[in-house]
């Protein structure tokens, strides 16, 4: 089944008391109040009245510095995620991950499952070991029949021991959470890097250290032969590893990291457009403007005020 990436221009701004958030996006933290134990993770049934904070209506557009995965029973259900729109079917899963901005349909019926996890749950090594910080990877998974009942199984299982809070003390309780989930967690990142280009980007190390370079400065190095110097290899080397790995070329995957802040901004702040502009590398707003209507197609006012 393909993926439907739809460019999204219905948002509206979530309201709430979620904290500042980097270049002053809101972002909503993990609710640990509503985990059993407080500990750093919850999971159950998708239901129509989920919610991360009471004032913050899952279908307008938030965002979250903690992880979801969602598993899903039925189908289909239109998600949004960094302003592009998902179709999911029964069988696949949604990987949403921190500082993602994303919005839940209105009109889909959510079932199945729904994992939640608070960054620093985990080890580090754990962290490393399952890509939980892969931004590169596709969000929308479809698992064939055998990987669909290893994680159908391994959830399973979470679930059994995230309500068990009476057989072991907390301690041994949070760490049994923790296997438990690090063994879901191996099996979801098995399957986002089994597709092809996936698993090309991960297996070459010259794109892999230019992807973390770019998350890194972005906002403000949009210079290709510096990050080729920073990183210790030609020009072209960079050009052929990028290329190779998405088919973009070195500035057009740095440009489109950056149209993606511009909007994540615009769309959640009320920051003027100069101040966008500054908050990504470009002090001139004049020429942010130019670059955003060369890039989305229409100006930064159009955009926002799409959104509003």
């Amino acid at each position: 089944m393909a993926d439907r990436t739809i460019q999204d221009a219905d948002g509206s701004i979530q309201g709430g008391d979620g904290d500042g958030g980097v270049n002053g996006i809101r972002t909503f933290p993990f609710p640990i109040e509503l985990s059993v134990g407080g500990v750093g993770m919850q999971v159950g049934p998708m239901g129509p009245h989920r919610t991360w904070h009471a004032d913050a209506p899952l279908h307008r557009v938030h965002r979250i510095d903690f992880h979801v995965v969602m598993l899903f029973d039925k189908g289909p259900v239109r998600h949004m995620i960094d302003f592009a729109e998902y179709e999911a079917y029964a069988g696949d899963v949604l990987w949403i991950r921190p500082g993602q901005v994303h919005r839940f349909s209105k009109f889909s019926g959510y079932r199945g499952t729904v994992l939640t996890m608070q960054p620093g749950f985990l080890p580090r090594a754990t962290v490393e070991a399952t890509g939980l910080y892969r931004y590169d990877l596709p969000p929308l998974l479809h698992p064939d029949a055998a990987q669909l009942a290893g994680l159908g199984a391994a959830l399973a299982q979470l679930r059994r021991e995230y309500k068990d809070t009476t057989t072991l003390p907390l301690s041994l309780h949070t760490a049994v959470l923790r296997h438990s989930l690090t063994a879901f967690l191996l099996r979801l990142a098995h399957l986002a890097a089994s597709s092809q280009e996936a698993a090309r980007g991960q297996a070459d190390t010259t794109f892999t250290l230019f992807r973390d370079a770019v998350e890194k400065d972005f906002a403000t190095n949009h210079s290709v032969s510096a990050y080729a110097d920073a990183l210790g290899y030609s020009r072209r080397t960079l050009v052929r590893a990028v290329r190779a790995a998405t088919g973009e070329t070195p500035k057009g995957f740095i440009d489109k990291r950056v149209v993606l802040e511009a909007k994540r901004l615009l769309a959640h702040t009320d920051l003027p457009i100069g101040r966008v502009g500054a908050a990504i590398g470009f002090p001139d707003a004049a020429n942010f403007s130019k670059f955003f209507q060369l890039h989305v197609g229409q100006t930064p006012v159009a955009f926002r005020t799409e959104l509003r």
